[in-house]
């Protein structure tokens, strides 16, 4: 019966109140939720959510939030998603002074002044507006400055969009990025995407599926694997081409010479 009201209160999550917070983390007191993740739960409204002062990391992608004023309150919170949502205003998060990690990917945000609220978080390493995994953005990716814009604006962040743009391993990932669209320009001839025979798959489907948990860091923990499962599988793709490539140019090479008389 328990279990049943439990889902009955996520399929119709409009709202967050005390009710729901409480129902998915266990905490009998709002201040003792320090991890708390209500994705796609179709809220549009973070109600009291405020109340949970010590909360240090949250996730709320996936639903069709705009205001986020009630975030205001939360100046522990390290780590933020707020990604796949209906945001255009994000000065709400100039109170985050503790923000380190905080994903905006799939929203409305229009231009590069509306992230000045942002330049006072010191502590922030990670900014990401756009995220070609699960193909979100934003408007004020479209232009052709944004990058250079937002790295003059926050010159202390480490990763933009994913991409480690200072510190430790980033030139490895600008190699590996530049070894991509080598491979990516070799992908085309004559205009036409080469096509190239299906590969048969390492391991058997469901191989790397693990149990899901109500527990909020495992949960965590979950996505981040399952989102790199996923790049790793993209860049797989990409090398089973390359691989095809390579060896079809190779047979080609071997061909003897015919000369006609």
């Amino acid at each position: 019966m328990d279990c049943k009201r439990e889902k009955e209160q996520d399929a119709e999550c409009e709202k967050i109140t005390a009710v729901l917070l409480k129902s998915r983390t266990g905490e009998f007191d709002l201040e003792s939720i320090l991890f708390l993740k209500l994705r796609g739960l179709g809220i549009h409204d973070l109600g009291c959510i405020g109340e949970c002062v010590n909360l240090e990391r949250l996730d709320l992608s996936g639903n069709i939030i705009s205001n986020l004023g009630p975030l205001t309150s939360l100046r522990l919170l390290s780590v933020l998603n707020l990604s796949a949502n209906r945001i255009c205003n994000i000065e709400p998060l100039r109170s985050c002074e503790n923000l380190q990690n905080l994903n905006l990917a799939g929203n409305f945000i229009s231009s590069t002044e509306s992230l000045h609220c942002l330049v006072p978080l010191k502590k922030l390493e990670s900014i990401r507006l756009k995220d070609n995994t699960y193909n979100y953005s934003n408007p004020v990716c479209r232009s052709t400055s944004y990058r250079t814009v937002v790295l003059e604006m926050f010159p202390n962040i480490k990763v933009l969009d994913g991409e480690r743009v200072v510190g430790r391993g980033s030139e490895l990932y600008q190699l590996c990025k530049d070894i991509d669209e080598t491979i990516k320009a070799g992908s085309y001839k004559n205009g036409q995407l080469i096509e190239h025979p299906d590969c048969k798959p390492w391991v058997e489907e469901g191989y790397w599926e693990i149990k899901r948990s109500n527990n909020a860091i495992i949960e965590e923990a979950y996505k981040q694997f399952n989102d790199v499962l996923h790049e790793c599988r993209l860049l797989n793709n990409r090398a089973t081409h390359v691989i095809s490539q390579t060896e079809r140019s190779m047979s080609l090479k071997k061909q003897p010479k015919q000369y006609a008389i």
